[in-house]
């Protein structure tokens, strides 16, 4: 579930990147990215928005960063506050703001204001002028921390910078087995509790993961077999289209998305119709979960097609066919980078096929399915 939330962002950002110039989108001083592969190094940007699958920034921007990818880099300086979310992740430039960054192997080079990480692999270098909660398996600790320190991890490799000013509060399995030296910070200003009692972003959990990607599998199955029992020739018709005519129902719905962002910016940049925009990212975030739902039962369906079942014709027939979609789909989409792509590609069929069904746009209307 949250991978397809993720996949939706990012064709929300990289749509509006696309619309213009090649992948970028500037506007009002901001810089919008997109793509499979995107960079920024222009000079004078102020906000920085970044998805993709390899997302690297080398300029450095006045205002705030915000990025998501599967391999992000910001190797220039962020004036404001930086988020980011992603695979690896490395901030090679100072943050002069709060950051608060996520993923499997990250890293920082210095903080003005607050940190708050998360990974299997953390790395804290430079300054952080304010307090930190980090929370790894393995974590090199080489920054010198103005202030408070949070710190849930199962080893810590302690530099020989490594300074600690305020508190260092640990959270650990059995609290004193994480050795901290003096000169890190003293041992009066060490307070140890149960890890349990840890509040602040969490490394990852391998059994949260699979907990997390089986609710998603039983939401979308539960979602497409409702829809299934409710109205049966209806998502008929739709998986119908996808199946026997993919490429030219995900291309319907590449425009439909990008019909519906588009028209998200063009009214902000009215101004006047500013406030419809919130509305029409929401569609189109709505559309393509609904897009999701529709495209998964579709590909459960071709998939017991493929080893010679028949057409679904009773509730027990369609349940299936959701469940084996939904799980099908969901497998595939942990495969990096063809992962995100397959379920991108799923979601645009899915938009493509209610868009037809829902439309009937002209080049379509000899269709009969």
């Amino acid at each position: 579930m949250a991978r397809v939330l993720t996949v939706l962002l990012l064709a929300i950002l990289g749509g509006a990147a696309w619309a213009d110039d090649g992948g970028a989108f500037d506007f009002g001083g901001d810089a919008f990215r997109g793509g499979r592969t995107v960079s920024h190094d222009a000079q004078g940007t102020d906000d920085l928005f970044m998805a993709g699958e390899t997302v690297t920034g080398r300029a450095a921007v006045s205002g705030s960063a915000h990025l998501l990818g599967r391999e992000v880099t910001m190797a220039g300086a962020v004036g404001g506050d930086a988020y980011a979310l992603g695979d690896a992740v490395a901030f090679e430039g100072d943050v002069a703001g709060d950051a608060t960054v996520a993923g499997r192997a990250v890293s920082v080079a210095g903080v003005g204001g607050d940190l708050r990480i998360a990974g299997s692999t953390v790395r804290l270098g430079g300054a952080i002028g304010g307090s930190a909660m980090v929370a790894g398996e393995d974590v090199a600790f080489e920054a010198v921390v103005a202030g408070d320190v949070s710190l849930a991890a199962e080893d810590v490799d302690w530099g020989a910078a490594a300074s600690i000013g305020g508190r260092l509060i640990l959270y650990e399995e059995e609290p004193g087995e994480i050795e901290v030296p003096a000169q890190v910070v003293p041992e009066a200003r060490i307070e140890r509790r149960e890890i349990d009692a840890w509040e602040g972003p969490r490394r990852p959990d391998w059994r949260r993961l699979v907990a997390g990607f089986l609710l998603g599998v039983i939401v979308v199955a539960g979602l497409a077999a409702l829809i299934a029992a409710l109205v049966p020739e209806q998502l008929a018709a739709m998986r119908r289209q996808v199946l026997a005519r993919p490429f030219r129902t995900l291309w319907l719905g590449f425009l439909t998305q990008s019909a519906v962002i588009g028209a998200a910016f063009l009214f902000a940049m009215t101004i006047i119709g500013l406030l419809l925009t919130p509305a029409m990212i929401f569609l189109a975030l709505v559309g393509g979960f609904a897009g999701y739902v529709v495209a998964a039962y579709a590909f459960g369906v071709g998939l017991l097609l493929a080893v010679g079942r028949a057409e679904p014709d009773s509730i027990g027939d369609r349940a299936l066919a959701a469940g084996v979609g939904a799980l099908a789909a969901g497998i595939v989409g942990l495969i990096p980078f063809l992962g995100w792509l397959f379920v991108l590609a799923l979601v645009l069929a899915g938009i493509g096929a209610i868009t037809v069904r829902v439309m009937r746009p002209a080049f379509f209307a000899t269709d009969a399915y």
